[in-house]
């Protein structure tokens, strides 16, 4: 008789971290990457590697970014993933570096979702109610054989 799935060594799909790290300290450095590698584990993905772009005043074309896009091409790499969408840079920048990502082929899956504000109308008055914005969040279930 097979042993079961479970029991057998499998690796899980191939992903990238990304982070951007300007004047921070070693012990957020080692927590950052710590939160992706945990992260890969709970989701069953293998990080195999993080880029890391340290100079603030890098366009979307950052050496760490060109190097990210580089191992996007290799066959087998399903994404990036990043502790939240500003380790991609400013707005326009993240939001370009995000196309880019899924331009290669790969999903973007980040950490922290990031959080959007919704009004809501109740007899009182508007309400602010805070609810967590939609993100490319792999699971067991999207990943398939």
């Amino acid at each position: 008789m097979e042993p079961l799935t479970e029991y057998r060594p499998v690796s899980g799909p191939v992903v990238y971290g990304f982070l951007r790290l300007v004047r921070v300290s070693q012990a957020r450095q080692d927590a950052l990457t710590g939160s992706l590698a945990e992260y890969c584990r709970g989701h069953e993905l293998q990080l195999s590697g993080v880029f890391t772009d340290r100079d603030a005043t890098a366009g979307p074309a950052s050496a760490a970014f060109t190097g990210l896009l580089d191992v996007l091409a290799l066959p087998d790499v399903y994404g990036v993933i990043a502790p939240a969408m500003s380790h991609l840079g400013p707005k326009a920048i993240a939001a370009e570096r995000g196309r880019r990502i899924e331009a290669a082929g790969s999903r973007l899956l980040l950490v922290r979702k990031p959080h959007t504000t919704h009004h809501a109308v109740s007899h009182s008055g508007p309400a602010r109610r805070r609810h967590p914005g939609t993100t490319r969040v792999v699971d067991a279930e999207s990943l398939g054989p």
